[in-house]
């Protein structure tokens, strides 16, 4: 078991277990947190899953845990890991089960006092449009042929189809299509749970949200983004759905006869993995894309019905009633990338799970439009609270593989929450801080109570405190969406 003190103190916002802490140990763990975050982390296991996780094979650097960081499956959420390519494995449990799970925002030129009196038909329009809650079926079921066309082209897809613009494209993180994708490695099974599922929200932490832009930090990269004090912003949040969960399944399972194959000793179980250039490993990269791309046409499909919701209730009303895309960005994925590690430069897989890439200004990747500035992190709070806008940093790129915080973090598990949050007076609670809510059940309501959730300013004030993100703005919720 970790201890608290078993953390060297690096400064105010980091701390590192040792690769001396124990024998099996590849890498050392880099933590970013302050004590206090720390203190909340001793509740579960997130710090040993971290230090399970630095004993895989081909690690290079340091497994990294971000401020938000709770146990999870094998991995702690909130964990970066590096694996050499390819000659390192990939984890399922590095990257997720909900792959591709991501964020997308969306900017306004609507001031909110202009439309004060139309947010709650905003909401109902949001809600009816953008179908949400576990099982729900979407406006697009797709044919097989259709369904891998979504899996090998993502965005493209949507933009091909009339669902996208090309700045929807290039402000989407790897312009919305992981290359190498392969359907043929996915199985029967995810299809099945992938085809009716398009262009839907699901259930759990996904949401739907109208913000108000409370607060700017970095006046030029608010500029660059579109994002204006005092104006609605959307965000969405959702992932690959049935189809990138049932991909993770199939996986696991398969892995559990590859580490036995490729001689592989685990600390967790959970930690299943397979070398990146073994046939089972190349299998589930490409249907790992599949699931991303899929992940990035869905939040494409629902970006497009919200901008219905929008024309349907504020066009005759105000002067410009239209979304714009500032960023779609993805926190559980493996990516290959090339990074400067211990002074090489090296082609790595970077396991990203509740960690958001975060690059910094004039990185290879990234919109010309926020060259200067660095790229749009998305970091949503729990709906009672603050969500931000960060930017990557230079320091990010040397020290996290270019990598940040994703949210909030949990402080309760979800059974924990709805023992003690009951739904319809969080709603009710809620409502009376000006907050409209549409939820589709009242204990899913509850799993997501803000008093579930850790600080998000806190947790913004970590990553920047240690430089791995800049602040650029602060968004406020008005409106939230949830299955």
């Amino acid at each position: 078991m970790v201890t608290l003190q078993d953390l060297r103190k690096i400064s105010d916002y980091e701390w590192e277990i040792p690769k001396s802490f124990r024998s099996d140990m590849r890498v050392p763990v880099r933590v970013f947190a302050t004590r206090r975050l720390l203190e909340d982390v001793s509740r579960d296991r997130s710090l040993e899953q971290a230090v399970n996780s630095a004993t895989l094979p081909g690690l290079v650097g340091k497994v990294l845990v971000m401020p938000d960081m709770h146990q999870g499956y094998g991995f702690p959420i909130g964990g970066v890991a590096a694996t050499e390519y390819p000659t390192g494995v990939i984890s399922p449990g590095g990257i997720g089960y909900d792959i591709n799970c991501g964020v997308r925002l969306l900017s306004t030129n609507i001031e909110f006092e202009s439309v004060h009196d139309q947010i709650g038909d905003l909401a109902a329009a949001l809600d009816y449009h953008c179908p949400s809650g576990v099982g729900t079926k979407g406006s697009l079921p797709l044919s097989q042929k259709e369904l891998d066309q979504v899996s090998i082209n993502g965005s493209q897809w949507a933009l091909k189809n009339g669902y996208a613009s090309e700045m929807d494209i290039r402000r989407t993180e790897e312009n919305g299509q992981l290359q190498g994708a392969d359907p043929s490695k996915v199985s029967q099974r995810a299809k099945q749970r992938g085809r009716p599922q398009l262009g839907t929200l699901g259930a759990g932490n996904h949401f739907i949200e109208i913000d108000i832009v409370d607060q700017i930090f970095y006046p030029e990269a608010a500029h660059a983004m579109g994002i204006k004090q005092g104006n609605l912003v959307v965000q969405i949040h959702c992932g690959s759905r049935g189809f990138g969960h049932q991909v993770c399944s199939d996986y696991v399972r398969e892995f559990q006869q590859a580490v036995q194959r490729y001689g592989i000793k685990l600390a967790d179980r959970e930690l299943v993995c397979a070398p990146l250039d073994s046939p089972e490993g190349k299998n589930y990269l490409a249907a790992m894309r599949c699931a991303a791309n899929y992940a990035f046409a869905n939040r494409q499909i629902l970006a497009h019905h919200a901008r219905t919701a929008f024309e349907q209730v504020l066009a005759g009303k105000v002067a410009d009633w239209h979304l714009y895309q500032v960023y779609d960005i993805a926190h559980n994925m493996g990516k290959i990338e090339t990074h400067q590690i211990e002074g090489q430069k090296m082609k790595v897989c970077v396991h990203r799970k509740g960690a958001t890439r975060a690059f910094g200004p004039g990185s290879q990747g990234i919109p010309e439009e926020y060259q200067k500035i660095g790229q749009p992190v998305l970091v949503p709070g729990s709906m009672g609270t603050a969500s931000w806008v960060l930017v990557g940093t230079e320091e990010s790129m040397q020290r996290t593989f270019g990598s940040c915080c994703h949210g909030a973090g949990r402080l309760m598990s979800r059974s924990q929450a709805k023992k003690s949050v009951r739904g319809d007076k969080l709603r009710v609670d809620l409502e009376k801080e000006g907050i409209i809510i549409r939820a589709g059940s009242m204990p899913g309501l509850a799993e997501e109570a803000p008093q579930a959730y850790k600080d998000v300013d806190s947790v913004v004030e970590t990553v920047s405190g240690a430089q791995i993100a800049r602040k650029a703005a602060r968004l406020r919720p008005i409106a939230v969406i949830k299955g």
